[in-house]
């Protein structure tokens, strides 16, 4: 059956046949189309990739590390929210690179040897490298097979090395938490050993002040023995005397005895006599009672002695109980305390050191391009620990050797608090001898008062013979045997005197002895006021030093960032992956995809139906109908196909991609109205070029499409795609299925499109109907 068309290039009518044939081309191809490039993330099980671990697996603290094969896993089994979907094979380098050459596989990813090497390689003492894959695609693999795999790869490669970073990341904050948790502790050692030494300098104070009071009794103790020593050596002197003049009185008693048969003849002699000698016996009642006082004087200086003595003793142990007090007021760990700071020391510095190579590393490595700010902020901190780094490690050392030397504080304590306790001793043993020093010297007092008693019996007794001088004759023998008791007192006076005088000198000795032990006790006893002094001044500084560090380890404590796990793991993903994009589509066939197919499969459509159909009926020339008329005619078929193409390429995007269907409605009514238009254009084409405006058309359609795909098309090959009348189509569909816009005026410019070619092939058929004769006459 043939239809009132006219076939191009012949003059046989066009069938049905034919015309369902140009009619359903378009579908065809675009149902091919669609059916191949839609959403093909949905079938990238089709690709066969394989996979070849070479990777050797890395031992770190005790226990094997496969990276290569965990990320083998992860390739193969996918992420928790997106399985993978493209079938993968484990396989070898052998079976890979056979089945890459036989098409077995698409793409091989190779995981080198030193995969988990170059991971872990950021470790410290390690030099850092980066961890890599390699991506091989068949030689006849598919257009995008390779771009797919190797996007995949990539992908996996980016979101394990963000894993990776994040995890190094996490390790770093959480060793600053730790870092910051030793220095505080660092700072409480630090803090109660300041508190130590200011309580240690408290009582060294105290302590300079007791052993300076304890110099001072020292002094009056040397002083008060000295003054006992001059009264011993005076009291020696007197007693010298007292025998002397005992001697001589023996002697004189004895005269008197041999002289007593002349007494009676010198009665007068012995009256002067005996008045004389009672002036020197009363003489040496007076001398003997002075020697019994300046005796008891010394006796009471020797019981203040003992008094000075004790009051010394129980000062000693007082002040032994309060430098006791004070060892035992140092907190029991204190010198455990002393010695873990000071071996803490190096493990600071070792962290110190640790942390500035770990920020320095994190500063090195951060990527300036995606996060300046932060990088910066990165390099700044890495420089000021950089430059902190030596004086804190000085500060820390200093404080080692100042907790190592506080250590040795409470055995030097305890032992000033028993030397203390032995001079209590000391000087306790010194009251118990200056006591029975008193009662030798109140004994010696009590002979000397018999002394003087017996003085005075003489003096009365030569009264008595000066008086008695009349009955002297006849008591001259009773005279003589009196005078021969006297001579022998005064012998025996003699005697006790020389051995009074002999004491006397020993205890004038004794007392020289312990002023010079007085005075050297009150010389070390500054000596040792001087010691405590410094050992204040030393506590101080030990004071003032640890403190300074106390707050220097708070102000550190203060300025270490703390996270805690999870706080640390956020930040690290952040820093690991600070810049992503949200709103980005994978999807190959994208948004823009269905309006591009749709505009070239119309098109091509279109230059379909004038391949078939005949652009200027050959009967323009001898037809009556106005030249518009004339060209309508070749126009309205194939727009009636164009139209229907466009109703059957829009319905079947609508079964591939289920659109809205208002959004449809519009988008088949463009389909339509540019498949109406598209049969005009093709129509002025052919009409204009003849056969060469179906190879135009060719060459529209694919710049039309060159130019659409991708945005890397040169400006050139762009600018003229603009200027085609596919573009204001592609324009109009694609605002009517997405938000772009441009509905109205890419309808408006394929309108125009049609009625200019419409007008031009008006044009070529108003040429067409002009002939000259010669032309006329021919046969037809």
């Amino acid at each position: 059956m043939t239809l009132p068309v006219e076939r191009s290039r012949s003059r046989r009518p066009v069938t049905w046949l034919t015309l369902i044939g140009v009619l359903l081309l378009p579908a065809v191809i675009g149902g091919i189309l669609v059916g191949a490039l839609y959403d093909p993330t949905d079938r990238l099980d089709n690709i066969t990739a394989a996979i070849v671990n070479d990777d050797k697996a890395v031992e770190l603290d005790g226990q094997l590390v496969p990276l290569g094969r965990q990320l083998t896993g992860g390739l193969v089994k996918g992420a928790d929210d997106q399985p993978s979907n493209i079938d993968w094979v484990i396989s070898n380098d052998e079976d890979a690179t056979a089945g890459l050459a036989d098409g077995t596989y698409t793409a091989v990813v190779t995981i080198p040897e030193n995969f988990t090497a170059a991971s872990l390689s950021t470790r410290p003492g390690e030099t850092p490298e980066k961890a890599t894959i390699n991506v091989q695609t068949a030689p006849d693999a598919r257009v995008v097979d390779g771009a797919i795999t190797a996007q995949l790869a990539s992908t996996a490669s980016s979101v394990y090395g963000s894993e990776l970073s994040s995890q190094y990341l996490k390790n770093v904050f959480l060793g600053f938490t730790t870092l910051g948790d030793q220095l505080g502790q660092a700072a409480g050692g630090a803090r109660q050993l300041a508190d130590g030494a200011t309580q240690a300098a408290t009582g060294a104070d105290g302590l300079q002040d007791g052993v300076g009071q304890l110099s001072d009794g020292a002094g009056a103790l040397s002083s008060g023995v000295g003054q006992l020593a001059t009264g011993v050596d005076q009291l020696s002197g007197g007693v010298g005397q007292l025998a002397t003049g005992a001697g001589a009185l023996s002697n004189g008693a004895g005269l008197l005895a041999a002289g007593a048969g002349e007494l009676s003849g010198g009665a007068g002699q012995i009256s002067s006599g005996a008045t004389g000698l009672a002036d020197g016996a009363d003489q040496l009642a007076g001398g003997a009672s002075q020697l019994a006082t300046g005796t008891r004087d010394a006796a009471a200086g020797v019981g203040r002695l003992a008094g000075g003595a004790d009051g010394i003793a129980e000062g000693n142990r007082q002040l032994a109980d309060q430098i006791g007090q004070i060892a035992d007021a140092i907190p029991p760990g204190f010198e455990q305390a002393a010695n873990d700071v000071a071996d803490a020391a190096p493990q600071v510095n070792d962290a110190l050191v640790t942390a500035a190579a770990d920020l320095r590393r994190l500063a090195d490595t951060c990527d300036a391009s995606t996060s300046p700010e932060l990088c910066e902020q990165l390099r700044v901190a890495s420089d000021r620990a950089d430059a902190a780094l030596p004086s804190a490690q000085q500060t820390v050392t200093d404080v080692a050797q100042i907790a190592r030397q506080a250590a040795q504080l409470p055995a030097g304590v305890r032992t000033i608090a028993d030397a203390n306790a032995q001079l209590a001793e000391g000087a306790a043993g010194l009251a118990v001898g200056a006591r029975d020093a008193e009662s030798g010297l109140n004994t010696i007092a009590g002979g000397i008062d018999g002394v003087a008693a017996g003085a005075t019996g003489l003096g009365d007794g030569a009264r008595q013979l000066g008086t008695g001088a009349n009955a002297l004759g006849s008591g001259a023998s009773q005279l003589a045997g009196g005078l021969a008791q006297t001579r022998d007192g005064a012998a025996q006076l003699a005697t006790g005197a020389q051995g009074a005088a002999g004491g006397a000198s020993q205890l004038a000795a004794g007392a020289q002895g312990a002023a010079d032990g007085a005075s050297q006790l009150a010389t070390g006893a500054q000596d040792a006021a001087d010691g405590a002094g410094q050992l204040a001044d030393g506590v101080d500084q030990v004071a003032s030093g640890t403190t300074s560090l106390a707050d220097g380890l708070d102000t550190a404590v203060s300025q270490v960032p703390t996270y805690t796990d999870a706080e640390a793991a956020t930040l690290a993903d952040v820093v690991a992956d600070p810049v992503s994009a949200t709103g980005a589509s994978d999807s190959l066939f994208g948004l823009a995809a269905v309006p591009l197919l749709a505009m070239a499969v119309l098109w091509f459509g279109g230059l379909a139906s004038f391949v078939a159909f005949q652009a200027v009926s050959a009967r323009a020339l001898t037809s009556r109908r106005p030249s518009a008329l004339v060209a309508l005619r070749g126009f309205l078929p194939a727009a009636g196909v164009g139209a229907a193409q466009g109703l059957l390429v829009a319905a079947v995007v609508q079964v591939a991609s289920r659109y809205d269907w208002g959004d449809w409605a519009l988008f088949a009514l463009i389909c339509v109205a540019a498949g109406i238009a598209f049969a005009a254009v093709h129509q002025a084409l052919v009409a204009v070029f003849g056969g060469a405006g179906r190879w135009v058309a060719a060459v529209i359609g694919a710049l039309a499409l060159g130019a659409t795909i991708v945005s890397t098309v040169p400006p050139a090959l762009a600018a003229a795609a603009a200027l085609m009348p596919t573009a204001p189509v592609y324009d109009a569909m694609l605002g009517a299925l997405s938000s772009s816009g441009g509905v109205a005026t890419g309808i408006a410019g394929f309108v125009v499109w049609a009625v200019l070619s419409l007008i031009v092939t008006t044009l070529i058929v108003v040429r067409r109907r002009t002939t000259s004769a010669r032309a006329a006459a021919l046969p037809a």
